[in-house]
């Protein structure tokens, strides 16, 4: 197997882990408050990031002020942020939803990017954002004699977890404002370590003693911690490291589509024709904006140029 196919199986596993981030966050929600499971999730993944560290006889890079705050904030955003908004908009939403606004993600940086850090938007850009805000808006419809939105508590949630994708968006955008570029496992260690302090203080304050906590909720978290987190970031970085990045990026179409299928298959929920309809229109906008990147990654057939070595 080529080098190549091999980076599209890493990457294929990395973002078909992701996708069940949205199955078991709707499981460990219905036991733990969201602080306090992702207290758990970094305090499990933690001692895993350590152990590669050591493994791989990687340094620990030190940074400037600038770096550390811009870190701070990133754990804050993208590692605790996201965690806790996902956890509290699909307790109260269907993962199915949460499926489709996963896939908003490429629409959302654009958009912050453009209103904070005033980055140029491009025409496909503006469209892609049009169509993931058609598909956001449809995942919330309910069918009958009338279109009608669903009930508070699921337009809520939604709403919570179009938040947590803001967030990634956020930590994806303040990533670029490092001034030295990490690492990918020594960054993946200083955030989950930032994110477990931070989460820390606000999971003692939902303390509750008589809290009982279901084996599923438990084993969820564990397997967040090491699947998704761990694995994911190991699976993902190998891929990355073999093809261009904008390839790499091609495969975040694969993230809502597989988070759907697990909600249907582990889940038993019902998808509605509005959130396929919805989905459908988030999938185009990932199309829309990666599409001139899946025309530069087609090598040319006579020379087999663009493989990456």
């Amino acid at each position: 197997m080529s080098s190549r196919w091999i980076a599209y199986l890493y990457l294929l596993l990395a973002m078909l882990g992701a996708g069940s981030t949205v199955v078991v966050s709707k499981l460990v929600s219905a036991s733990l408050p969201p602080f306090t499971a992702t207290a758990i999730r970094f305090g499990m993944a933690l001692p895993l990031f350590l152990l590669l560290m050591g493994w791989r006889r990687a340094e620990w890079p030190r940074l400037c002020r600038h770096d550390w705050i811009m870190l701070i904030l990133q754990a804050g955003a993208g590692s605790v942020g996201y965690t806790v908004l996902l956890l509290a908009g699909v307790r109260l939403s269907t993962a199915a939803s949460a499926s489709v606004m996963m896939g908003t993600l490429p629409a959302v940086s654009s958009l912050l990017a453009w209103l904070l850090f005033r980055e140029s938007m491009h025409w496909r850009q503006g469209l892609a954002l049009l169509l993931c805000s058609v598909g956001a808006v449809m995942v919330s419809l309910r069918s009958g004699a009338a279109l009608s939105f669903g009930s508070a508590g699921e337009l809520a949630g939604n709403g919570l977890i179009l938040l947590a994708v803001a967030c990634e968006a956020l930590f994806i955008l303040l990533n670029r404002r490092l001034h030295q570029p990490l690492p990918p496992l020594a960054l993946s260690c200083y955030l989950c370590a930032l994110g477990l302090l931070l989460a820390l203080p606000a999971a003692a304050l939902e303390w509750r003693g008589n809290w009982q906590v279901s084996a599923a909720a438990l084993l969820g978290l564990a397997y967040y911690a090491a699947v998704p987190t761990v694995l994911g970031f190991v699976l993902w970085y190998a891929g990355a490291a073999r093809v261009a990045a904008s390839e790499a990026a091609l495969f975040t179409a694969v993230l809502p589509v597989s988070a759907l299928v697990f909600a249907a298959a582990l889940l038993q929920e019902e998808i509605r024709r509005a959130q396929l309809a919805g989905m459908a229109c988030v999938l185009a906008a990932l199309l829309l904006q990666f599409l001139p990147a899946m025309r530069r990654s087609v090598p040319p057939a006579a020379t087999g140029a663009g493989q990456a070595e």
